[in-house]
């Protein structure tokens, strides 16, 4: 699950530091009840191994329990382990985030996109995903605005960007679960509106995805200019770009088939 690194953009956002003047936001910004707890809390974020990062976060959040600071940390977590491609520990630390604050929409679309690009038709905790990924897709559309702390200097367009990003991964989760589960028709679509929503970085995943959308329903032309994309973008992920290669040669010989010169 090697994608372009969205998550940072939407951790980027969110009020990681304590500011003496915060703007005006949705949510009030969290703060320290202690210089100790202030003190533990910017000595975790300076960690940048996920494990550790998530260790430490346990560790603070037993040192303080009552701290609106947990969330944040595990957030931080959840951005470092997909730093590492770690899906596994990426939805693990979703969930503790969500353990927490059950209405923050990053955690909600990075855990259904998790569970999406996870399903199988094997999975003896199929119909649960399928509703989960659903549920949390929905929340997190839901919970895009109200969920949504700001550091100081955001601008409006960084704001957009926020919400295309998270739109994206949220219609990237919803196509492939769509996808996995026979839905064609409604994958395509809502792989394009993920497309869409991501032009600036682009998204291989994405892209692959939404050409076996298209080759399941015989849109062998369409499928391919998906597939070329998918290649374009995938430099990053071998296993990706292999598959991407496959498919794209694949569907040239089907659409030489159906359109002889």
């Amino acid at each position: 699950m090697n994608r372009p690194l969205i998550l940072c953009v939407l951790i980027a956002l969110l009020a990681y530091s304590l500011p003496c003047a915060p703007a005006q936001t949705t949510r009030r910004v969290p703060e320290a009840r202690s210089r100790q707890e202030y003190q533990d809390y910017m000595a975790a974020t300076a960690i940048t191994d996920g494990a550790l990062l998530e260790k430490a976060a346990d560790d603070f959040a037993a040192r303080f329990p009552a701290s609106e600071l947990r969330v944040y940390l595990y957030s931080r977590s959840l951005h470092q382990y997909q730093n590492e491609d770690n899906p596994e520990k990426m939805l693990e630390a979703a969930n503790k985030v969500l353990t927490l604050d059950p209405d923050n929409s990053v955690a909600l679309a990075t855990s259904a996109l998790v569970m999406a690009d996870s399903l199988t038709s094997s999975d003896p905790a199929r119909d649960q995903k399928i509703w989960l990924i659903r549920h949390n897709c929905d929340h997190a559309l839901e919970t895009m605005d109200s969920s949504l702390v700001l550091a100081p200097g955001v601008t409006a367009q960084d704001v957009a960007a926020y919400k295309a990003l998270l739109g994206a991964r949220v219609h990237s989760a919803l196509g492939i679960m769509e996808l996995k589960t026979g839905n064609d028709r409604d994958a395509e679509n809502d792989l394009k509106l993920a497309a869409g929503l991501n032009r600036v970085q682009g998204d291989a995943s994405v892209y692959y995805h939404l050409a076996l959308a298209q080759d399941h329903q015989k849109k062998y032309a369409e499928a391919v200019d998906s597939a070329e994309q998918a290649l374009q973008l995938a430099s990053a992920s071998p296993a990706l770009q292999q598959l991407a290669e496959v498919e794209l040669e694949r569907l040239q010989k089907l659409a030489v088939r159906r359109n002889p010169q």
